[in-house]
């Protein structure tokens, strides 16, 4: 082993001990923003919106079996929104694959009209769901929703542009609520989920997105987690205007 690898297992040791992990930076990481967000750009350095399409219907096609969303959490979070709303009429999910979302959020909040948004063609074989890019906006919901729930905000091609767009939807005092595990940071961030970054940098990000209209109010823990998952948590994001 030569001294340049011998110097820096030795730091990486030293580093440790006083609380460090040091790690190289991730392809992409954005030192002014503090994340990494993968590029869909042509030859000519234009957004390659297709592409961004092609990979994540493939993605949803390849994963349809499987559901991230764990049915506890849900649950805990509903108990949450009748705490801080009242009695929620109207919520959406955003990027829900098999819809679980709605179906579990329609179950603990009796009453309550809840939709679920997939960008794949599979949407239409599951309940609730509709076919739709989440970084768009119908006219109808605008202001119109009590709650916005989503596990794949890392599917997101622009964070910023995609959480203005869904707060655009929250009525005042509406709550948006975002899953964030140790499968979010930006070391995880690829062509499937363009978005990485720390949990402790997300209220940071959030704020400088929403600028003054809506911010971090709480970081819950979740109850349960997923197989091969350090930790969950949820950003409650609260709309003021």
């Amino acid at each position: 082993m030569g001294i340049g690898k011998k110097l820096n297992r030795s730091l990486k040791r030293l580093l440790l001990r006083m609380g460090y992990d040091l790690r190289p930076v991730s392809e992409g990481y954005d030192r002014s923003q503090g994340y990494v967000l993968y590029r869909f750009t042509r030859p000519d350095g234009s957004f390659d919106l297709d592409s961004y399409r092609k990979i994540q219907e493939e993605g949803n096609k390849n994963k349809l079996e499987n559901v991230w969303v764990i049915e506890e959490n849900i649950a805990f979070l509903a108990d949450y929104l009748k705490r801080h709303i009242g009695n929620p009429v109207r919520g959406i999910c955003h990027g829900t694959r098999r819809g679980m979302e709605q179906e579990w959020f329609r179950k603990y909040i009796p009453g309550c009209d809840v939709i679920g948004t997939e960008i794949s063609e599979t949407a239409t074989r599951f309940p609730y769901t509709i076919q739709w890019d989440f970084h768009n906006v119908k006219e109808e919901w605008i202001d119109a929703f009590d709650f916005i729930y989503s596990n794949s905000f890392d599917h997101t091609y622009d964070p910023e542009r995609c959480l203005n767009a869904w707060l655009s939807c929250l009525r005042q005092n509406g709550v948006c609520i975002i899953e964030h595990s140790s499968k979010h940071g930006p070391s995880k961030a690829s062509q499937l989920d363009p978005f990485g970054a720390e949990l402790v940098q997300m209220p940071y990000l959030i704020a400088l997105w929403g600028k003054g209209r809506y911010c971090v109010r709480e970081i819950l823990n979740a109850p349960k987690t997923q197989n091969g998952v350090e930790s969950t948590h949820y950003l409650a994001i609260h709309k003021f205007s």
